[in-house]
């Protein structure tokens, strides 16, 4: 037996595959700001008017990930981008700080009322699409909307691949990630690592960005030990339980080729909320916002009926089916 997402979504073919960006950076740049809450100092960038969008990262990763779907959309939309302490920040969180995904969650919450958002549309990857889950389940009263990319959720957190990260950290600590830092020190060994989540080539100033905090900042190093010996799947199933309650818009944007995130967590969240669109995205792993930014930044204003009377993005390709 077997599942079409086609039958249960739209599915967009993509025209051609993404190597490097189309859309001019430049503009997505935004003001580096700061924002002093109890946990620490976290860092984010700010750009463009309108209805505001929160983009959070996973792992290993920090804001550089959302650059082209800024780029994108800043013209129409408040985009606010943070670094969250997952390896690729700059400033290390205070020594005392929760860094569970519950707390990093928490940091979220307490960034939107830092600043004052009010009716936000989360947009999360990876890991931050799991911290976006926690986040509509225990501090959903300035959340709007959710934009869901591929990302851990119900068991799958970590997923099984991706499992070693925990349970190294979790025996060995700041030594394990230690190691880890050292391995990135070298070009190849980035490359391998982003080319597990993303097929597009990236250059070298994008890998600088991501690599560079956790090579060379100790309290960055740190901080990702914490992360991730604290990770466990009793979070996204416990933030599981309030997705039917969350009647608010959601979108779940899933790339195909995802190595880690398997389609059917993709069809268990469109299940699992009340209001919720699914959409698959050919020719992407799990950094859709790398491999298919033009693609998300198009959903995301059909999403907001911006799109209206427009012909629709090519953004998936071939139908494929979904072992049940």
């Amino acid at each position: 037996m077997s599942i079409d997402v086609v039958s249960i979504t739209d599915y967009h073919p993509c025209k051609k595959p993404r190597e490097e960006s189309d859309v001019d950076a430049s503009r997505m740049t935004g003001e580096v700001r700061e924002v002093r809450l109890e946990q620490g100092v976290v860092r984010y960038r700010e750009v463009g008017n309108g209805p505001i969008l929160l983009f959070l990262h996973g792992v290993l990763a920090n804001g550089t990930l959302w650059r082209d779907v800024v780029a994108s959309l800043s013209g129409r939309f408040r985009c606010i981008v943070p670094d969250l302490p997952l390896g690729g920040h700059s400033i290390p969180m205070r020594p005392d700080a929760d860094l569970t995904p519950r707390g990093v969650a928490r940091i979220v919450a307490d960034l939107m009322e830092a600043l004052d958002l009010r009716d936000v549309t989360l947009v999360g990857n990876d890991t931050g699409g799991a911290i976006c889950q926690i986040v509509i389940s225990e501090h959903p009263g300035r959340v709007g909307r959710l934009v869901l990319t591929n990302c851990d959720a119900y068991e799958a957190f970590f997923p099984a691949l991706l499992s070693p990260f925990h349970y190294a950290a979790r025996f060995f600590g700041t030594r394990f990630v230690d190691l880890l830092a050292w391995a990135l020190r070298t070009r190849p060994a980035q490359r391998v690592l982003l080319k597990t989540v993303a097929i597009r080539h990236m250059d070298e100033a994008v890998l600088d960005a991501y690599a560079t905090p956790l090579i060379q900042d100790a309290g960055v190093r740190r901080d990702l030990a914490r992360f991730l010996r604290g990770v466990s799947k009793r979070y996204t199933l416990e933030a599981a339980r309030s997705f039917p309650s969350f009647s608010r818009p959601v979108l779940i944007v899933w790339g195909d080729r995802d190595l880690f995130f398997s389609p059917r967590l993709a069809l268990r969240l469109q299940r699992d909320f009340p209001d919720a669109r699914l959409e698959t995205v050919s020719g992407s792993r799990a950094f859709v916002p790398e491999d298919r930014p033009e693609c998300l930044a198009e959903l995301i204003r059909e999403f907001f009926g911006e799109s209206a009377g427009r012909p629709r993005v090519a953004c998936g390709g071939p139908k494929e089916e979904v072992p049940s």
